[in-house]
C-alpha cells in the first residue's frame, strides 16, 4: 500500500518530465525557427536526440507539442515534417493574436478593483519608459526590451484571469512572427528599431491607462492596434528581401 506521506503524488511525478518537455520544446522550436530544419524536412525524435543531446522521451513529447502548435505535421508512419506557412497565414495569426490580447486587456479592465490592481503593470511600463528613454547603444538593449515586453503581456494576461484564453493565446503566439516580441526583429536599422519601440511603448502607456480606468472598450481597441503595429512592420520588412531573409522564421514562409 502506498504511504500518502512519502509516496510522490501524480503531479509531483510528472513535474520533472513536464520541465524536460518544456525545455525540449523550446530548443526544437528554436532550431526550426532559426532554419536548422527546412519546410518539408523530416524530423524524428532520434535525429533531434542526436543533434541536441535531448533524451528521446522528452524529444518525442516536444515534437508532439510542436505538431499541436502547427509548426510540425505528423506523418502517417511516424515522425514529423516541418510545416511552411503562407503570407496570409502569418498575418491571420498576428490579427488573431491581437484579438485575443485585446480580449485579455478588456477582461483585465473589467476586473480592476483598486489602485493596486494595476501596480505591477504600471511598474513594467515605467521600466520600459526608462529603457527606451535612455536611447543607449548598449548591445543588450533589445534583449532587455524583449524581456520587459514579455512581462507586460504576461501580466496583462494574468490580470484577465482566464486560463482558456491563456491556452489559446499560447497556441497562436507559437507560430512564426505571431508572438508579441516578433516585431522587434524585423528591422536591422537601429534608428528604425527605436522608432518602432517608441511607438509600441506609447501604445503600452495607453493600454495601461485604459485598464486602470476600467475602460474595457478602449483597452481592447488599443491592444488590437498594438498587434497591428507588428503586422505593419513585418509587411514593410517583406518588401526588402535581403532584410526579410535574415529574420528568424523567414525560412518557414512561402513568399510570392
Amino acid at each position: 500500500m502506498q504511504n500518502p506521506m512519502t509516496d510522490p503524488t501524480p503531479s509531483a511525478k510528472h513535474k520533472p518530465r513536464s520541465r524536460q518537455k518544456q525545455k525540449a520544446t523550446e530548443i526544437i522550436r528554436d532550431l526550426v525557427i532559426q532554419g536548422k530544419y527546412k519546410p518539408g524536412q523530416r524530423i524524428s525524435e532520434l535525429s533531434v536526440a542526436e543533434l541536441t543531446g535531448i533524451s528521446r522521451t522528452p524529444a518525442r513529447l516536444a515534437l508532439g507539442q510542436l505538431a499541436y502548435e502547427g509548426i510540425l505535421k505528423p506523418l502517417p508512419r511516424g515522425g514529423f515534417v516541418v510545416q511552411d506557412f503562407s503570407v496570409k497565414d502569418i498575418f491571420d495569426a498576428i490579427e488573431l493574436r491581437g484579438t485575443l490580447e485585446g480580449t485579455a486587456a478588456k477582461m483585465a479592465a473589467q476586473k480592476v478593483t483598486d489602485e493596486d490592481s494595476t501596480k505591477e503593470l504600471e511598474r513594467i511600463c515605467r521600466d520600459l519608459d526608462t529603457l527606451i528613454g535612455n536611447r543607449t547603444n548598449e548591445p543588450d538593449l533589445f534583449e532587455k526590451y524583449t524581456d520587459l515586453n514579455r512581462q507586460f503581456h504576461d501580466e496583462m494576461l494574468r490580470m484577465a484571469d482566464c486560463p482558456l484564453l491563456e491556452r489559446t493565446l499560447d497556441h497562436v503566439a507559437a507560430l512564426p512572427f505571431a508572438s508579441p516580441n516578433a516585431f522587434v526583429r524585423v528591422h536591422d536599422d537601429i534608428d528604425k528599431k527605436y522608432d518602432i519601440l517608441f511607438h509600441a511603448q506609447h501604445q503600452h502607456r495607453m493600454i495601461v491607462e485604459a485598464i486602470r480606468r476600467g475602460d474595457s472598450g478602449r483597452a481592447y481597441s488599443v491592444t488590437l492596434e498594438h498587434a497591428m503595429l507588428a503586422a505593419a512592420n513585418l509587411r514593410e520588412a517583406m518588401q526588402q528581401e535581403d532584410v526579410f531573409q535574415q529574420i528568424p522564421g523567414s525560412t518557414l514562409v512561402r513568399t510570392p
